[in-house]
C-alpha cells in the first residue's frame, strides 16, 4: 500500500468502498412510455451542431437516430457547423483509423452502422470548410450538402411530418 498520512487513511476509511457490490441496482427499470414503433411513412430527422469528442450530444443523437431507424422510421441525420467534423473518416493517431484512446471511433462506427442499415447522413460543406476539413475525407455514404440546404432540409422533413430532434452545441 502507498505511504499514506493518518488523515489520508482516515479519509479513505470514512465510507467503505465499494459501498455497493458490482451489479447492484441503483435505479428502477420501469419504462413509463410505450415502446413506439413507426407507423407507415413516419419520419425521424436529427440535426447535429455538436463537436465530435467534445460532448456526448453528437454521439447520443446518432444513437437515437439509429434507434428510430430500427423502430421502422425513415431516419436521417444532418450535420452542420462544427457538427460536420463528426462525418470525417480521417480521425486517428498516429494514423487514420487508429484509436488514440478507447472510443475515439465510436461516432465513426455508429455513423457507418446507421448508413449500412439504411439511414441517410447529410454533411454541410460550409461546416467542413470552417475547420479545414476536406469533402473527400467524409465517411463513405455521407451526402455533402450546400450551406443553404440546412434550412431547406428542415422544411423538407417538417413537411413530411418528421419528428425533429435538433441538437446544438457551440
Amino acid at each position: 500500500m502507498l505511504d499514506l498520512t493518518e488523515l489520508e487513511k482516515q479519509s479513505l476509511s470514512e465510507i467503505p468502498h465499494p459501498s455497493l457490490p458490482e451489479g447492484s441496482s441503483l435505479y428502477g427499470g420501469t419504462k413509463v412510455f410505450p415502446d413506439y414503433q413507426a407507423e407507415n411513412g413516419e419520419v425521424y430527422f436529427t440535426l447535429v451542431h455538436g463537436i465530435a469528442h467534445e460532448s456526448s450530444v453528437s454521439f447520443v443523437a446518432i444513437l437515437q437516430a439509429t434507434r428510430a431507424l430500427r423502430k421502422g422510421f425513415e431516419s436521417a441525420i444532418y450535420f452542420y457547423g462544427p457538427g460536420s467534423l463528426n462525418c470525417l473518416a480521417t480521425p486517428g493517431f498516429p494514423t487514420t483509423g487508429t484509436s488514440a484512446f478507447p472510443g475515439e471511433h465510436n461516432i465513426n462506427n455508429s455513423l457507418k452502422t446507421f448508413i449500412t442499415e439504411g439511414g441517410k447522413v447529410f454533411c454541410c460543406r460550409f461546416g467542413l470548410s470552417l475547420h479545414g476539413a476536406r469533402e473527400e475525407d467524409l465517411i463513405e455514404g455521407v451526402i455533402p450538402t450546400h450551406p443553404l440546404d440546412v434550412q431547406d432540409a428542415l422544411i423538407h422533413y417538417a413537411r413530411k411530418g418528421a419528428i425533429i430532434n435538433s441538437t446544438y452545441m457551440f
